[in-house]
């Protein structure tokens, strides 16, 4: 143990894992409430086309993600809502066109390296100081706002009508909570890739919701299941030499598994 968190890179893999966790502990929480793990993983693919677009222009990725996905995420609420199609047909369309795109710009690329392979399947273990600093702020910011607009949040996912009858803008609630997932999802994807970060943001929540009794325990659990899964995770791929990414969300699924187990049995 004195060893795993005695090198530099590994330090750096564990605060920021930590921090990012905590994130998607509270954003998973929202996703499973709204039943939204679809259009989580369709945004989360889309994001290929982003950090395509990065490499292309030669602007950091990470950050030309970001704006990717979240035009994403508000193309696919704009389309579903005024196109008079459905929201998985849209994000199917959205999905294999950001994927193409993605493709595209890369094979065009003169910077195509092997890091695309860390955006594709995680490479916390390599995140250097910059992306450590960007991200952290990131999640501090999302998580902080998250927090501030709470009630407005749990309304809207409670019930819309309700809201909206509250006073509530409703609507601007929906399209901010958009925001705060696209972000999350790129910033996680630093962690478990673009492939896996979808099941980030859906088990920790998903295994909270079993146990739940109320919003504020059931977003401690969640971030208590997705920070845990992220340690152990760590700790296991450094042990064993395994990929993190893959331990990472393996943990979390046994985590889920194991929980389910306790309720069935209660």
């Amino acid at each position: 143990m004195v060893e795993f968190l005695s090198s530099s890179f590994m330090q750096k893999a564990l605060f920021t894992g930590v921090i990012v966790s905590l994130l998607s502990g509270i954003v998973s929480v929202f996703v499973v409430l709204r039943k939204m793990s679809f259009i989580g993983a369709g945004i989360s693919h889309a994001a290929f086309g982003g950090v395509a677009v990065g490499f292309f222009t030669g602007i950091n990725p990470l950050i030309t993600a970001i704006g990717y996905a979240i035009a994403v995420a508000l193309g696919i609420e704009f389309v579903s809502r005024r196109g008079k199609v459905s929201e998985d047909a849209s994000i199917g369309i959205f999905f294999a066109s950001s994927m193409a795109l993605g493709i595209v710009l890369i094979s065009l690329s003169k910077e195509y390296t092997v890091d695309l392979f860390g955006y594709l399947f995680g490479s916390i273990l390599a995140i250097t100081a910059d992306e450590v600093i960007l991200s952290s702020v990131i999640a501090v910011l999302v998580v902080g706002v998250i927090l501030l607009f709470l009630k407005e949040l749990y309304m809207t996912t409670y019930n819309e009508e309700i809201a909206r009858v509250s006073g509530i803008p409703v609507r601007a609630v929906n399209t901010l909570f958009l925001v705060f997932l696209s972000v999350s999802i790129v910033v996680t994807m630093k962690i478990v890739g673009i492939i896996l970060v979808s099941a980030l943001l859906v088990i920790p929540g998903a295994t909270a919701q079993l146990f739940a009794k109320n919003l504020y325990f059931m977003m401690m659990l969640s971030c208590g299941v997705a920070v845990f899964s992220t340690v152990l995770g760590l700790f296991l791929s450094y042990q064993f030499d395994m990929a993190p990414g893959g331990s990472i969300v393996l943990t979390a699924t046994a985590v889920f598994m194991c929980a389910l187990l306790i309720k069935r049995k209660r």
